[in-house]
């Protein structure tokens, strides 16, 4: 397995043999690696649907989600019925913030490219973190940030139906300290526009300290920004990585 760095404090590009990522080989390293670097890229790797799933399997049990466990990321809702959710997805977030244990990995695999935008930013919050100074960390450390499907898609609804309300408030706020503490001992920064206020604070305040977090952790030195090529596959930390697409 060769592995090169494609960011100083983010992600690596991974190259293997197919058929040992397959056997799980390298799953123990790959687990290892994904906290490390937060984003693992497989070059043009082209595993198909099924692949996929097998190579998912030898990393951790896998969440069942869309057609035969693969939920497809388009905005045509003939092929993806909830795709009116993806349009947030321009916007800095954590895959499942809104549930009650965020999903621990995602992995996408590029099928048919966007004729325009589509490149997709991830922001490594393990390195936002470490680079707080001690009196920030002992700040963030205390606070809990209540996460909603709501407040995302509000940046781009701001004016929703009852429809829209009824069907985002489906899943309930969540809680979750804004500082993670890994089994690895290790913290993350848990932010994304799903984080709407802060326990404890007035909305200002809430706004105010999401706000200049988000700014920290988004910094250039912690985001690696990927231009597809069909065949790419990527898997993310999604306890420790923020990502969002360009339009």
């Amino acid at each position: 397995m060769q592995i090169t760095d494609l960011a100083p404090r983010i992600g690596s590009r991974v190259e293997a043999d197919r058929s040992e990522l397959l056997s799980g080989t390298y799953s123990k390293q790959i687990r290892q690696l994904l906290e490390q670097r937060g984003v693992l890229l497989f070059p043009k790797l082209g595993f198909s649907d099924e692949e996929q799933l097998a190579f998912a399997e030898t990393l951790g049990e896998v969440i069942q989600q869309g057609i035969k466990g693969i939920y497809k990321i388009t905005l045509d809702p003939t092929l993806n019925d909830t795709a009116d959710y993806l349009h947030a997805t321009t916007h800095w977030h954590v895959d499942g913030a809104q549930d009650t244990v965020p999903t621990l990995a995602s992995l996408l695999t590029a099928r048919v490219l966007s004729e325009v935008g589509g490149q997709t930013e991830f922001a490594n919050t393990y390195a936002a973190y470490d680079d707080l100074s001690p009196e920030k960390k002992e700040v963030v450390d205390g606070l809990r940030v209540i996460h909603s499907q709501e407040y995302i898609q509000r940046a781009l609804h701001p004016d929703p139906t009852e429809a829209q309300l009824s069907r985002w408030r489906e899943h309930p706020e969540q809680s979750h300290p804004m500082a993670w503490t890994h089994r690895s001992r290790r913290k993350s920064l848990l932010l994304g526009l799903t984080a709407g206020r802060i326990e404890g604070k007035s909305e200002a305040e809430s706004r105010a300290i999401l706000d200049e977090m988000q700014a920290w952790a988004t910094q250039p030195q912690f985001v690696y920004r990927h231009h597809w090529t069909v065949g790419d596959m990527i898997i993310w930390d999604n306890t420790g990585v923020m990502h969002r697409v360009e339009q």
